[in-house]
């Protein structure tokens, strides 16, 4: 026999039976199909070549194609079919690897069947269950003489050996089909781990090594062996053996860690549900990583040269070995990518796998129920990119070991794990919602027909609203004034309109739009990026960047011809420059070139512009707002640049501004000065996401357009016109119209006095206001929240209750931040108690004492005028 032929395990391969030497194997009753079917991991290539590996079986930049089809499902199957059979059925398996012990001279190294069924076999006939008398074809001894060992072994350790026999089997199959020569020696190193766990066992105790190898084909043993020092040769020596030295977790903190951190970085600001949505995005993410089939060394190699391939080698390696392989020999130990791996993956498949999920989002668009259609169109993009750059970016907090314990941090926001663990669950697909990453793995009998959801929301049941919730709204951060949050929510509903955001119809704007809108469309869909890129002295630069990089150079010398040519090319590649790029369709269509003097607070405006026929398009406002968001992020809060005369109005647009803010003596000296320019400035505000800024104001304009309406249907009374226009009166107090204080309309005269600029002053004031009315005689009833059992009914009277230790609560956690807030609560004390009790009860007359006396207090304080 050729070593072409060699048989492998359980009569997998090509020949099996064809010898009759004590080397060879017959077929055996239960063996795999012929060609792993797509989505395991020994998925067979494309034209039926049944080669095994992820490198073999998908694109060369990785696919989505989780282990969730059928190859885990029927090597489960097979597992289930063998360990439901009868114990002689299960002898007979375990028998082919086990040496006779008939007698010492015998060197029979595992039981043959006399009478091999047809290889493949054939589903007509019926298997027949060899007797434990039946001879061997190779030493005439017994089938009981090989299986002696294990006649006290229990039915659920022989499953479980019977489970390793079919990985070894499968894993043998992975060896001699794998084409590729890193997964190869991965499957291999694999294929011995499991030999070793299996038969080197203290219940084995009389099988000894040699007796495993010659059992399992000495010829295609050999072959593997052979074929794996070739490999040595033409690749030096072996990584998978140093690489798996290092037991998961590999780095840390953990990709899932590294994106609850990002989660909490970026949106712990945002109310409940708008958080609930990032967090479905982050669950989709880490999901589709999970699952995500690495390309092979090899194939990487070819895509891009340049990199560093032995780093992405050593975790090729050990995905394979920790979280692939094991998805469908569940004889290993298997672990999830996300739980495992760090920064250094997501680095490597994240460019790659962003712009496959978006192109797949694309395509299936039509089939995505309208939910899953926005949360995926128009959310996931946005997500995707926030989320780049601090994968990309050198100084991102999200990496840092210590994030979760920055006691600022946590203490101030109440920052909770906002993704947990990941269950075990069934399989995930892209368009899976919420309810469907939850358990659905019922009935399953193996690890390998298991996959994990990869996150899970905060479980639990809704709250129930009980008294506590009032003081828990005091402390909410948000101005919601006398409108429930129920005609909010009802607003919002009649002003957002999803499909206007969907398909074709967003690249007709109206006239009315903001200038950047259709760029941010068009970066939610993906068709422009933004990088910031920069040339380095320290490493070599990536190939990619160098293009990008000539590409600003051209763009700049193209839309700024006044300037030297060389004078741009020194600048663009100077180590010290950073230049945000404009990306649409792998090229270059604008950037901003900018210095960083973060010891002087400034960062300099260098170069700006956009390509001309992709002008006016709003890309300059786009890419200004994406740049003070990085300035924000690295605590730089000042802009200066000297502009043309034909940018001025540009930067004036941008918020730029002749007034500089900050000292002459921070800037001279290390800003360039240019003839004919002016210099402007910009101060950024970091509580703006200026990216949403015009979708923001956009839609508070919407909704007190929209309450204005609705206030405005609820007055019912008609004043007949003024006629004392008519009588030559020109102009007349705004207060004088009839029905105006109707509208809820106050004349601004009242409050001339100015606030506080000093926060802490402010503070000072409000506290000790605060405590003279809480230490007042009458402020007894109003010292607490209201109890239900003592006044029932009070809350379906009063809907937005206020108290004085809620107040102190709030100014504890500096709310107010205007008096109008801090009067305004404490008059609602005093409207709430009014409406709720008669004139002639106690608390009335309590609420009018402390009320008089509240307004000379804040008179003697000078709040308001005397």
């Amino acid at each position: 026999m050729s070593e072409a032929g060699g048989a492998g395990p359980g009569g997998c391969g090509a020949g099996a039976g064809a010898g009759a030497g004590p080397g060879a194997l017959p077929p055996q009753p239960v063996v795999l199909p012929p060609a792993p079917p797509q989505g395991s991991p020994c998925a067979a290539a494309a034209g039926g070549s049944g080669a095994c590996g992820p490198a073999t079986a998908v694109a060369a930049a990785g696919t989505a194609e989780g282990p969730g089809g059928g190859g885990s499902a029927r090597i489960a199957v097979k597992k289930a079919q063998l360990r439901s059979a009868p114990r002689a059925k299960k002898l007979e398996k375990l028998g082919v690897y086990s040496a006779c012990k008939a007698e010492e001279s015998c060197k029979c190294n595992g039981w043959k069947n006399p009478n091999p069924s047809p290889t493949p076999p054939r589903a007509d006939l019926q298997q027949i269950i060899v007797s434990l008398t039946e001879s061997c074809r190779s030493c005439s001894h017994a089938l009981a003489a090989h299986v002696s060992h294990l006649e006290n072994v229990s039915e659920e350790e022989m499953n479980r050996l019977l489970g390793i026999v079919l990985d070894v089997e499968y894993l043998f199959t992975c060896v001699h089909k794998e084409e590729d020569a890193d997964t190869k020696q991965v499957y291999f190193y694999l294929f011995k781990s499991v030999l070793n766990h299996t038969f080197l066992h203290d219940g084995f105790s009389k099988m000894t090594h040699h007796t495993l190898n010659t059992s399992l084909s000495l010829r295609a043993f050999t072959l593997v062996c052979k074929l794996l020092r070739k490999s040595i040769l033409q690749r030096g020596k072996p990584v998978v053996e140093g690489s798996l030295e290092k037991k998961p977790p590999f780095e840390k903190p953990s990709i899932e860690q590294g994106v609850n951190n990002f989660v909490q970085y970026k949106f712990s600001h945002l109310p409940a549900k708008e958080r609930q949505t990032i967090v479905e995005l982050a669950k989709m993410f880490l999901n589709r990583i999970n699952y995500w089939h690495l390309e092979a060394p090899s194939q990487r190699r070819l895509r891009s040269p340049n990199d560093d391939i032995s780093g992405y080698k050593e975790n090729y390696t050990r995905w394979l070995c920790y979280c692939n392989v094991p998805q469908f020999c569940d004889s290993l130990p298997r672990y999830e990518t996300t739980q495992v791996f760090g920064r250094t993956l997501l680095r490597s498949v994240f460019t790659v796998m962003r712009r496959q999920l978006l192109e797949q989002a694309r395509q299936e668009k039509d089939k995505l129920p309208l939910e899953k259609r926005t949360l995926i169109l128009t959310h996931f993009p946005k997500f995707l990119s926030m989320l780049e750059e601090e994968v990309y970016s050198q100084n991102s907090p999200i990496w840092d070991q210590d994030f979760l314990s920055a006691s600022s941090r946590t203490s101030q926001l109440g920052i909770q794990t906002v993704i947990s663990p990941p269950p075990v669950a069934g399989t995930i697909s892209y368009n899976s919602t919420s309810s469907s990453l939850e358990q659905s793995n019922a009935g399953s009998s193996s690890p390998a027909c298991k996959a994990s959801s990869g996150l899970e929301a905060n479980p639990g049941e809704k709250r129930k609203m009980t008294d506590s919730h009032v003081l828990e709204e005091a402390k909410r951060p948000r101005v919601m004034g006398d409108i429930p949050m129920e005609l909010i929510n009802e607003v919002m509903s009649t002003i957002t309109d999803p499909a206007a955001m969907l398909g074709p119809e967003t690249n007709f704007l109206s006239a009315h739009s903001a200038r950047d809108e259709a760029a941010r469309l068009e970066e939610r869909r993906g068709v422009i990026e933004f990088h910031v890129v920069g040339n380095s002295l320290n490493q070599k630069p990536n190939k990619k960047i160098l293009m990008w990089l000539v590409g600003l150079q051209n763009v700049f010398s193209h839309q700024l011809p006044r300037m030297p040519k060389e004078y741009i090319t020194r600048l663009v590649f100077d180590p010290k420059h950073k230049t945000l790029a404009l990306i649409k369709d792998g090229r270059v269509i604008g950037g901003i070139c900018f210095r960083m003097f973060p010891s002087q607070g400034f960062t300099e405006i260098v170069f700006c512009a956009v390509t001309s026929n992709e002008q006016v398009k709003g890309y300059g406002t786009h890419l200004m707002n994406h740049l003070k968001e990085y300035h924000i992020k690295h605590d730089i809060l000042n802009f200066l640049t000297y502009a043309d005369e034909y940018a001025i109005g540009y930067f004036k647009k941008q918020g730029f501004s002749k007034e500089i803010k900050i000292p002459k003596t921070k800037y001279v000296g290390y800003i360039k000065d240019y003839e004919g320019a002016t210099l402007m400035g910009c101060e950024l505000n970091p509580r703006i996401p200026y990216t949403e800024f015009s979708v923001i104001i956009k839609k508070q304009k919407e909704i007190i357009k929209k309450l204005i309406e609705r206030k405005q249907a609820q007055i019912r009374k008609v004043y007949p016109g003024l006629s004392c226009f008519k009588d030559g009166v020109r102009q007349i107090p705004i207060e004088s119209i009839p029905g105006i204080r109707e509208t809820g309309w106050k004349p601004s005269g009242k409050e001339k006095s100015k606030e506080p600029r000093d926060p802490d002053q402010l503070y000072s004031t409000l506290k000790s206001i605060l405590q003279q009315v809480k230490s007042h005689q009458s402020a007894w009833p109003f010292m607490e929240p209201v109890k239900r059992t003592e006044a029932p009914g009070y809350y379906e009277v009063i809907r937005f209750p206020m108290d004085l230790k809620t107040m102190s609560e709030r100014l504890k956690n500096r709310y107010y931040v205007s008096k109008k807030l801090f009067m305004a609560d404490l008059q609602r004390v005093f409207t709430n108690c009014k409406e709720y009790n008669p004139p002639e009860s106690e608390y009335y007359k309590c609420a009018n004492i402390l009320e008089k006396f509240f307004f000379s207090k804040i008179k003697e304080a000078g709040l308001i005028d005397k």
